[in-house]
């Protein structure tokens, strides 16, 4: 029953952002293919990756890497910044078109998370950060996000 009632909340994170993605495609403001959304998803997560980080995370080449990377900074999503320690190294920032896509599915999140507040007691709500805490650090540690 656990299984599914945590399915049940993925799913509808999930399909939230899709529906909010899909009516954005209709006016044309999103224009991201799947992959490039998971790369982007990535990028965000691994916070200011170099080329390198990203390809290693993703398991892919470099060579791959800098394909898709290339893609997503002729088309607004990324910036490549230059470390100041070794010029031949960049770091990959989301730029504010991202982050205001990224948003879409953030706004939700703060939503749900309002409702939470609302509708249970400070305890629990204590006891679901603590648990959700020791999933993220202790359960899922194939994924490691600095």
């Amino acid at each position: 029953m656990l299984e599914k009632e945590f399915l049940d909340v993925y799913t509808k994170f999930k399909m939230h952002f899709y529906q909010e993605i899909f009516e954005r495609f209709q006016s044309r403001e999103a224009n991201l293919t799947t992959v490039e959304t998971f790369c982007m998803e990535s990028i965000f997560a691994l916070d200011r990756p170099t080329v390198n980080e990203f390809a290693s995370f993703m398991k892919i080449s470099s060579p791959n890497a800098a394909y898709k990377i290339n893609n997503l900074v002729k088309k607004g999503y990324i910036k490549k910044v230059r470390s100041p320690e070794d010029k031949r190294e960049y770091f990959l920032e989301p730029t504010q078109k991202y982050i205001d896509y990224y948003n879409v599915s953030r706004d939700y999140i703060e939503t749900v998370m309002r409702r939470i507040k609302e509708r249970f007691s400070s305890e629990d709500c204590e006891k679901l950060e603590s648990m959700l805490h020791i999933v993220s650090s202790e359960l899922m540690n194939e994924i490691q996000i600095p």
